[in-house]
């Protein structure tokens, strides 16, 4: 019997998903892949880990298979993203996939429509695989809900991904999908990066487009909300960052700024400041060393990195809770109105703490929006001299299942409170990368958060770059295989 040799430069199959989205597309523009070997290596991935992760809430076999035959079958040119498998979060519309933002008041929703962003992904060749799970309207970091159930994280089943992007997250992490899409208003592309071990991206609000998300991005979360590019390496996010941004010139949000990567000059030409916690609330020793040795390699890789915590902090952080949890609360409360006995135990409780302090009335949020506007101002002036920042994105690493408070460094810290890291920068509106560095005694990830000012993506993640080359992705060990 002749044994059948595979061609040269061809690559096992069960290796595939486990590639950066970058490599996946080298090989496929090599010919060492086709579109349909890739496709099905993730979908016997997404086969085997979904059960127990639950993480895809919309996925067919046979509609990705027959998405990868015609892309193999394109004879003319192909788009930068050609046959790479992704996913989009849930509120995000992707037309023929059921967009239902985790609640039973939508059940069925699909969508006839892809939002820009996602007929971006489509236009430069990209594969769909499915939609993600999230939490009921988004308003949690953490992903459950009553239509599709709880969302586990890749490193540990009994903890989450976070929220609300942590569907997106889990597939990411646990090599199902090379990259997709989340949105952000809180931290959640950002915390569920954190949480899993992988890279995302908060862009500045109208880099990307925003329209065909659900609920809209208008009003305060016309500033506080982004959708964000998720995937495993930094490069791989710029990728994806390249293949959405541009504005759309009927979003009203959307800002007509081009692309620009600085070179590694002109990124060591700016000034990093770092800060390891806000002075308020503890972080980890990990967290701590995250930070730390993030400073280490920046400064090895000759930029200049002082200490440095912008005075505003804890001033945004009450305007991102006056704006996102009681302007959330009072947004919804038309759609929910008849509907409360249907509502999710997730979204029961952020209903719950926005009543602590009651809805806003006209004068309090008139006062609260001139004062965003002098804050936003006051916080840009001293981001003149630092115009990088480096900060941890929560308290500790990925939390289990429903808990809601830890003692860090010896004192208590509130759910809200340990997360308080990434809702500054909604209210800034700066754009906020996220890369892994270290791991927590459990074996959980650990990541940093770089920040650059409003429309200045390109050097968050050029930052981020240096420091993901220096630690990056680490593969959780059920995703291997």
């Amino acid at each position: 019997m002749t044994r059948r040799r595979r061609p040269p430069g061809r690559v096992r199959v069960s290796e595939l998903v486990h590639a950066s989205a970058t490599r996946q597309l080298e090989l496929l523009r090599a010919g060492a892949v086709t579109v349909t070997e890739l496709a099905e290596a993730h979908i016997g991935q997404i086969e085997r880990l979904n059960p127990a992760v639950n993480a895809l809430v919309d996925f067919d076999a046979e509609r990705v298979r027959a998405q990868a035959r015609l892309l193999d079958g394109v004879t003319g040119a192909r788009g930068k993203l050609h046959g790479l498998p992704v996913t989009v979060k849930s509120s995000i519309a992707t037309a023929g996939y059921r967009c239902e933002i985790g609640s039973t008041m939508n059940r069925g929703s699909i969508p006839a429509e892809d939002a820009p962003v996602v007929a971006r992904l489509r236009a430069a060749g990209a594969l769909i695989l499915g939609t993600t799970n999230c939490p009921e309207f988004l308003m949690s970091y953490e992903t459950d809900n009553l239509l599709h159930g709880r969302t586990n994280n890749p490193w540990d089943l009994d903890r989450t991904p976070g929220g609300s992007s942590g569907g997106e997250s889990a597939a990411i992490a646990a090599c199902m999908s090379a990259g997709g899409l989340g949105s952000d208003s809180g931290g959640s592309v950002r915390l569920p990066a954190h949480f899993t071990g992988i890279c995302s991206l908060k862009p500045t609000p109208g880099r990307v487009p925003g329209r065909g998300h659900l609920p809209p991005c208008v009003g305060p979360f016309g500033v506080l909300g982004a959708i964000g590019p998720m995937a495993r390496t930094v490069g791989d996010v710029s990728l994806l960052f390249e293949a959405i941004s541009g504005q759309d010139v009927v979003d009203p949000l959307s800002a007509p700024v081009g692309l620009r990567w600085p070179s590694l000059e002109e990124l060591r030409s700016r000034t990093v400041g770092y800060f390891e916690d806000d002075g308020l609330v503890g972080v980890t020793a990990e967290t701590r060393a995250a930070i730390q040795d993030s400073v280490r390699v920046l400064r090895e890789a000759g930029f200049r990195v002082e200490p440095f915590r912008p005075r505003t902090l804890e001033l945004l952080r009450k305007l991102w809770w006056k704006f996102f949890v009681r302007c959330g609360a009072m947004f919804y409360q038309s759609t929910i109105r008849g509907h409360e006995a249907e509502l999710s135990p997730i979204f029961r409780e952020f209903l719950g703490i926005a009543a602590v302090d009651g809805p806003l009335g006209g004068q309090e949020l008139l006062e609260a929006w001139a004062e965003l506007d002098l804050l936003r101002a006051r916080t840009l002036a001293e981001l003149v001299e630092y115009p990088v920042l480096l900060c941890p994105v929560a308290s500790l690493p990925a939390w289990r299942h429903g808990e809601r408070s830890w003692v860090v460094e010896g004192r208590e810290v509130a759910y809200l409170d340990a997360v308080r890291h990434t809702q500054w920068w909604n209210v800034l509106a700066n754009p906020a990368a996220v890369v892994p560095v270290v791991q927590s005694a459990e074996g959980l990830p650990i990541g940093v958060q770089v920040v650059a000012r409003p429309y200045e993506d390109e050097f968050a993640l050029g930052v981020a770059a240096v420091i993901d080359r220096a630690f990056g992705y680490r593969c959780p060990p059920m995703a291997r295989g």
